[in-house]
């Protein structure tokens, strides 16, 4: 006798709707990881390119220096702990020193490497956008820093070449680098997923990898 309560067997689904559900799956992936990439890499990808056209026309951009000088004394113990330094030597000045200089001066030149003399003590003080250094006379303590300044154009132009930016941003514009290669990769994986509804979208895609090639091909020598 059959039992009528037997549960019917689970149809198989069709190929069409599991590809369907994987094109959907990955749809759904690829837009989060898109814009996600997309939000973390918006501010820095419009400063790059901004600053990439700065770079580009670098020579047509004035920009006028700007130099300032400030000078100070050593106190005298603190010029006693200078005395204690080689007479010749690439050693930091002592913390003493670097607090001095950073309260007085405004100079952060604690734990850099200095270009000591018999006669003076000098630390290279870069910056984006700018340069400077500071002197201290061994004898006296007499005290120089000089700081030059380019304007906002040239310090956002050393943010784009990461001069003298630290090791905070040369870690930042790594992150930003990879935020910048997913939010690409996963735009190229959407273009594939949209091509058969767009029929430009691969011929664009080929201009933009063949007008860079035949450029540098033909006039880049």
């Amino acid at each position: 006798m059959t039992d009528a309560a037997a549960p019917a067997p689970t149809p198989t689904p069709r190929p069409k709707a599991a590809l369907n559900a994987a094109r959907s799956f990955w749809l759904k992936q690829l837009h989060q990881w898109h814009w996600i990439s997309a939000a973390i890499s918006l501010v820095g990808l419009v400063l790059f390119a901004a600053t990439g056209i700065t770079l580009n026309h670098a020579a047509q951009i004035p920009a006028e220096p700007v130099t300032v000088e400030q000078t100070a004394t050593l106190p005298a113990p603190l010029v006693a702990r200078l005395g204690e330094m080689a007479e010749e030597t690439t050693d930091p000045v002592p913390d003493a020193v670097a607090r001095w200089a950073a309260a007085e001066m405004d100079a952060p030149i604690a734990g850099r490497p200095t270009e000591t003399t018999v006669d003076e003590v000098y630390v290279a003080l870069p910056a984006p956008g700018g340069d400077g250094w500071l002197t201290i006379d061994r004898a006296t303590g007499e005290a120089l820093r000089e700081t030059t300044t380019r304007g906002w154009i040239a310090y956002l132009n050393d943010l784009h070449k990461g001069r003298n930016t630290g090791p905070v941003w040369y870690w930042f514009i790594d992150v930003f680098a990879v935020a910048c290669v997913v939010f690409a990769l996963t735009g190229l994986a959407l273009l594939w997923l949209h091509a058969r509804n767009r029929a430009s979208t691969w011929p664009l895609v080929a201009a933009g990898l063949l007008i860079p090639a035949v450029i540098a091909l033909i006039f880049i020598h």
